[in-house]
């Protein structure tokens, strides 16, 4: 199973199993944050600046993922970017910032294996894959 694969077998497990509107909602929301204006540099400067530097430097790396609740989820991301992405997948913010506590590390350390943030080509190549397994 390739990487890719593995990200969207977990990301569909954590929602339930089948291929719900509830999982097509999480992951396009989450491919839109690290696709969209700025891309994962953005997503990873953003987490900086709130003081939230260690935490992503370490899913950007090749080492060891740290942990990272739903409240600094709440706090990297911004609460306007948590509460439309959870209107958009149904689910209560809370909901959503504990989801995004397990998805996102796992979704920066398969999108950086080298260590490195792609180039917006590499990342929109793999972005287009996950959505491909969506469909």
């Amino acid at each position: 199973m390739g990487l890719l694969d593995e990200l969207v077998s977990k990301a569909t497990g954590m929602l339930g199993g089948g291929q719900g509107e509830g999982q097509e909602g999480l992951l396009g929301g989450v491919m839109e944050m690290l696709g969209g204006q700025g891309g994962l540099g953005n997503l990873v400067q953003n987490f900086k600046d709130k003081g939230l530097g260690d935490i992503i430097s370490s899913w950007v790396s090749t080492g060891q993922n740290l942990p990272i609740n739903a409240d600094q989820i709440k706090e990297g991301l911004g609460s306007e970017t948590i509460q439309n992405l959870a209107a958009k997948v149904g689910i209560s913010p809370d909901d959503l910032s504990s989801k995004l506590s397990e998805l996102l590390p796992g979704v920066v350390d398969k999108l950086t294996p080298d260590g490195q943030i792609p180039e917006g080509g590499l990342l929109e190549k793999g972005l287009e894959f996950l959505k491909g397994k969506l469909g």
